[in-house]
């Protein structure tokens, strides 16, 4: 996959550590980018170091995943189409809150699968509209593989929003538009800031923006770290009877 050079790389939920550290590694490529978050603001400050470390232009742009009415004006009004376009957006939430209220429920699931699904979904009408190469980023979780009674709020909202990029890659298959999913384990955030993170599966947001970056540019599929997909298979593997009787 090759992005044409100094054409801008859209990131939603740019106020996230994994949305920055790509950010980070494409404007060191050359690429302009066009940071998108509920608060711009928060983002300013992060946009002056990108201008200032890789000498790209570097916008600000407000976009709230919850607010869909809102995605046809917010993509009609930048000054320029991205030629990709990645969501990091996500909320892992409370599982004991999730499962005790609606609303919460209702949060968690629109934050990590309807929201960025409906983003996303506008996004390829307009990049398989542009006569280049393009891609479309979906980061995921591997917390969608198999339900697990600590997350299963998060992790169901990220099995569909998987399938549907799975769904979108292939009918835009054959096309100049790309789509990569990418299923993280571990990664050092602040939303993982607090807890207990086993080292040896656990990646720092400049590797893992480094791997993502370099998965996208060999036009893979699906990014997912070797680690995590050799844990993951096993853990499918286990039979439901008793995967259901384990405690983690």
């Amino acid at each position: 996959m090759t992005l044409a050079t100094g054409k801008p790389v859209l990131l939603l939920g740019a106020g996230s550590d994994i949305a920055m550290a790509i950010a980070h590694v494409l404007a060191g490529q050359g690429h302009a980018i066009q940071l998108a978050g509920r608060d711009p603001d928060r983002l300013k400050a992060d946009a002056e170091d990108l201008k200032i470390r890789h000498q790209v232009a570097v916008s600000t742009h407000r976009f709230d995943v919850l607010e869909p009415e809102t995605f046809v004006s917010f993509f009609d009004g930048l000054d320029e189409v991205p030629h990709a376009v990645i969501s990091a957006v996500g909320l892992m939430g409370d599982q004991d809150a999730s499962s005790g209220d609606v609303d919460q429920l209702k949060l968690v699931i629109d934050s990590n699968f309807t929201g960025p699904a409906l983003a996303l979904e506008f996004a390829a009408k307009k990049l398989s509209g542009l006569d280049a190469d393009t891609a479309i980023v979906g980061i995921s979780s591997v917390a969608g593989d198999r339900g697990r009674k600590k997350n299963y709020v998060y992790g169901s909202a990220k099995a569909g929003f998987t399938q549907y990029l799975s769904g979108l890659r292939q009918k835009y298959h054959g096309t100049r538009l790309h789509v990569m999913t990418v299923k993280p384990g571990f990664v050092k955030t602040a939303m993982t800031e607090g807890m207990d993170l086993p080292g040896p599966l656990t990646t720092e947001p400049a590797a893992f923006a480094k791997n993502v970056v370099a998965a996208l540019q060999a036009k893979k599929h699906v990014y997912y770290d070797l680690r995590w997909r050799a844990l993951m298979g096993v853990i499918k593997a286990v039979p439901e009877p008793i995967f259901a009787r384990l405690k983690f």
